[in-house]
């Protein structure tokens, strides 16, 4: 196998929420995350004292954040992406002056990370914002949740303006579509209007987030953050072709956005189609044309569409409301595993945009099961990332500029969309299970030795 390049990033994802836990130490106000307790698709519950959730605690990486690096090190992480819990820096997110324990915490972090010569990679809002906005302001759905943004931005840029080089705005961000609580604070029975005037507001709250990082780490790079969606047609039928170009279209009109500085032609349609007037000022205009440096994204797997309706009522059926792709597996969770997929989106997003592209989570999630001596043997998460990095490599080799791989989750940690421990991603076990119950203590699985192997050796371990 060929090598990968030399300056190539390699590390893993976690994000603050799902590994904290902390959840009110130091100051820290409630986030949308800690009123969320069976996750991203689950329903709002407000918090009353006495009362406990999973990620309260979830791997309390708040306190072992040391060990953790270290073990990270020991695979040889050259990046750890991370991200700031907005309301450890505000916590109600409307506060004049930021929380000076919380600016501590992040200082100890990145000053580990460096110690290590580990590079951060840090996500400004990862899947959280602070609840007291949601509850005084309306979430994003009020334009002076822009302001609040540009404030907290600002001043974690300022802070660690000699410790972080390399930042990203919002985590998925065309997930608000689907999850608009988590994604902009809003109601799951918001309308389609209501949703895109939210997104609006955080897409020109990211603009001037870099715009921001330019002007204060002027040597810093700044990216957005894509759930890459990537679907096919189920057949080659021309309306399942342009059903496809639609569906894809929904999530790269982010992208378009963010690299382009404009809506694109097909998204205004969409708005006329739909009824839809968004309030877009001038000085939004002129702020949306600060694009970003870089594009991230996440890839999981891809989805089949169709116009055949009667196979898309079965599909709203499983877990995921995407129509399954005959030619490909599935992993536990119904998720279809579709190594060169990834070498497709790579491309696409090059061709696209041709700006430098960093994949920031990848993973496999699985029920991993300690054997008999402790270890737990996931020669199938191996598989998973061994195929996918092989693509990438493939991707790289086709001209598209890759700046690194973070997989997701590399210790284990609560999962996003159900607030699971049981559902694993990581090269370390930790052992804590969905009821809470375990000691919290950190051991090498199988894949930790792989994923080092593939880092000592540039990639040339993998096996094509």
């Amino acid at each position: 196998m060929k090598t990968f390049p030399d300056d190539f990033l390699w590390g893993g994802a976690v994000a603050a929420n799902q590994v904290e836990g902390a959840y009110l130490d130091d100051g820290k106000g409630l986030s949308t995350s800690d009123v969320q307790p069976q996750g991203v698709f689950g329903p709002v519950v407000e918090r009353v004292a006495g009362d406990s959730g999973i990620k309260d605690v979830a791997i309390d990486f708040y306190h072992r954040y040391p060990e953790d690096i270290r073990l990270f090190a020991e695979m040889g992480f050259s990046c750890l992406r991370v991200s700031i819990a907005w309301t450890r820096i505000f916590p109600n997110g409307d506060e004049q002056q930021p929380n000076e324990a919380g600016l501590a915490f992040y200082d100890k972090l990145f000053d580990e990370l460096a110690a290590h010569n580990i590079t951060p990679l840090v996500t400004l809002s990862h899947y959280e914002m602070p609840w007291g906005l949601v509850k005084q302001y309306g979430g994003w759905g009020s334009r002076q949740t822009i302001g609040f943004f540009e404030r907290y931005a600002r001043t974690v840029f300022t802070r660690y303006q000699h410790k972080v080089k390399l930042w990203l705005t919002f985590n998925e961000i065309n997930m608000s579509l689907h999850a608009p609580m988590t994604g902009v604070g809003l109601p799951e029975t918001s309308s389609k209007a209501e949703v895109y005037q939210a997104i609006h507001h955080q897409l020109v709250a990211s603009a001037l987030a870099v715009k921001a990082c330019h002007e204060i780490i002027p040597d810093a790079k700044i990216g957005n953050m894509l759930l890459g969606g990537l679907v096919y047609p189920l057949t080659c039928k021309p309306d399942d072709v342009q059903e496809a170009l639609q569906e894809n279209r929904a999530w790269q009109f982010f992208g378009d956005v963010q690299c382009r500085g404009a809506y694109p032609g097909y998204m205004l349609r969409f708005f006329r189609d739909h009824g839809i007037t968004l309030d877009v000022t001038e000085a939004d205009r002129e702020a949306l044309k600060t694009t970003i440096d870089f594009i991230s994204f996440s890839y999981y797997m891809t989805g089949c569409v169709t116009t055949d309706e009667e196979l898309n009522q079965q599909a709203r059926g499983n877990i995921l409301s995407m129509v399954p792709n005959p030619h490909l597996a599935s992993s536990e969770w119904g998720w279809q595993i579709d190594p060169v997929g990834l070498r497709t989106l790579l491309n696409v997003l090059w061709d696209r945009y041709q700006k430098p592209l960093f994949i920031v989570e990848n993973g496999l999630g699985a029920k991993d099961k300690p054997d008999a001596d402790g270890r737990v043997q996931d020669d199938y998460r191996i598989s998973y990332l061994n195929d996918h990095l092989v693509q990438v490599r493939e991707a790289i080799d086709d001209g598209v500029e890759v700046m690194g791989y973070t997989s997701w989750g590399p210790i284990d940690l609560v999962s996003a969309s159900k607030a699971e421990l049981s559902k694993r991603y990581g090269f370390i076990y930790v052992d804590r299970d969905d009821s809470g119950a375990g000691t919290l203590a950190r051991s090498r699985k199988k894949s930790f030795y792989w994923y080092q192997e593939v880092i000592a050796t540039k990639g040339a371990s993998l096996k094509a």
